[in-house]
């Protein structure tokens, strides 16, 4: 195909891998550890450089019209989350990184079995895709550290406000193993799954792509505020909105104290608060219950608690698709995310110590993490929730919706002897409907093992 699209042969082929996140859903971005797998599944992308400077993409899939531009003007529209889009922001990361103004202009021709808008990171995968087939073409050398970074980065060009997670283990994923990965600095730890159950993927086939909603930057920015409000508004400092009789008051009124005098009007990520309170994960929890209350935030209201203006809102805080956005729920988000570190932090722990009910209780951390997902985050739909009962009806021992949800993917840890007859249930009750209302073509459920990050085939 790249033969009859280009009338020639490809130097080299590059492909990133998508990946299944375990467990640690919406935390990444919050500054907290996440514990995800590469899938087998991949983006491939075959590539001829040129003496021009003009940059063709091509695609397998008809579905995704062909794009060329110059290498040295790279556009990428924010408002259409087009599939070359996620190509151009891999390739201006490297740029930018390198500083530079002229680029080699390249014939690419992309393909890849990752169904899209399914929560298994297609669109990060081609990003990191990109950033390999750039740096390749340029001749340099940067760690997988630190282009995982860079295509974490360069993926905001299209509006979404990631935390890194899909581009480091995309990069840094090992066949055998998940990880643990951790941030500020980034890392990846081995993470040893139970022999004796399996990953299964299952696909609600209600398609969600984050780019195009303001949903998940909705809520980036909750929690954004969340991590800024309780150490801002007059409350905590002069008697909380809690009549003063808070946890924070009582338990940490030293720590308040001491930390008083930082800028708490650059917190960003809700890491950032636990770390400068010093406390645990339980403990924050706590501070959530006193210093949030459960009924929405509006703008006003915190715009009273920030000492700011709507308008300094808007342009200094949120994101441009959520400016017009009425409410706000601080105290469900931090909720989310306190309690969802604390269960990445149990599994990893659970994997080490391997204890006779391991599969057990990795599956009821799986149930917890939906549960907090579906009520506390909102990131869950009806299809998403009737997929996961049905994972647990057939032999589950936990399943939940794995990605940013919304739509998209389940993962389910189901007993290895159990697996046979799991996928043979699961395909009865869920995709072989009376009314014919899902097309064969968008099942997808099958089981998973840890598979290896980016790579760079030459040829020979």
């Amino acid at each position: 195909m790249f033969n009859s699209k280009f009338g020639s042969i490809p130097k080299f082929y590059v492909r990133a891998p998508g990946r299944v996140n375990i467990i640690g859903e919406h935390i990444d971005y919050c500054g907290y550890s996440v514990l995800p797998m590469a899938v087998e599944q991949d983006v491939l992308i075959a590539v001829e450089p040129v003496k021009t400077y003009a940059l063709q993409l091509a695609n397998t899939n008809p579905l995704y019209p062909d794009f060329s531009t110059s290498a040295n003007n790279i556009q990428i529209d924010k408002t259409k989350p087009l599939w070359h889009n996620y190509f151009l922001c891999g390739l201006k990361g490297i740029q930018e990184h390198f500083g530079l103004s002229n680029l080699t202009g390249m014939n690419c021709l992309v393909d890849g079995n990752i169904p899209p808008s399914s929560g298994l990171s297609s669109s990060s995968a081609l990003v990191c895709c990109a950033g390999l087939v750039t740096l390749t073409v340029l001749g340099r050398n940067l760690s997988k550290v630190e282009l995982a970074e860079i295509c974490a980065k360069s993926e905001r060009y299209i509006g979404t406000e990631g935390g890194g997670m899909d581009q480091s283990i995309s990069f840094l994923a090992e066949e055998g193993t998940a990880k643990l990965i951790e941030f500020s600095p980034l890392r990846a730890t081995d993470v040893k799954l139970p022999s004796g159950a399996v990953f299964v993927i299952a696909n609600s086939c209600v398609e969600m792509n984050k780019a195009a909603t303001s949903h998940f930057n909705i809520r980036v920015m909750e929690c954004r505020l969340a991590a800024k409000i309780p150490f801002l508004c007059g409350g905590l400092q002069t008697g909380c909105w809690n009549s003063g009789v808070c946890h924070l008051c009582i338990l940490f009124g030293e720590l308040l104290a001491k930390y008083k005098s930082l800028q708490w009007d650059k917190v960003l990520r809700l890491e950032e608060v636990q770390a400068k309170l010093g406390i645990s994960l339980e403990e924050m929890l706590l501070v959530t219950e006193d210093a949030l209350h459960p009924e929405p935030y509006n703008p006003e209201e915190i715009c009273r608690c920030l000492g700011i203006s709507l308008e300094e809102l808007r342009t200094q805080i949120l994101s441009p698709n959520t400016q017009d956005v009425l409410i706000f729920k601080l105290y469900q988000r931090a909720k989310h995310v306190y309690s969802e570190a604390a269960r990445v932090l149990q599994f990893k722990k659970i994997c080490e110590e391997a204890p006779e009910n391991m599969v057990q209780l990795l599956g009821e951390l799986m149930n917890q993490s939906h549960m907090s997902c579906r009520d506390m985050y909102e990131c869950s739909c009806p299809e998403l929730d009737q997929l996961v009962d049905i994972c647990r009806k057939f032999g589950a021992q936990g399943s939940r919706l794995t990605g940013a949800g919304w739509g998209g993917c389940t993962v389910s840890i189901v007993p290895a002897d159990k697996l046979p007859s799991f996928l043979a249930n699961v395909h009865k009750a869920y995709y072989q409907r009376s009314d014919g209302s899902l097309a064969p073509e968008k099942q997808s459920l099958f089981a998973t093992k840890p598979g290896g990050g980016a790579l760079v085939f030459l040829e020979a």
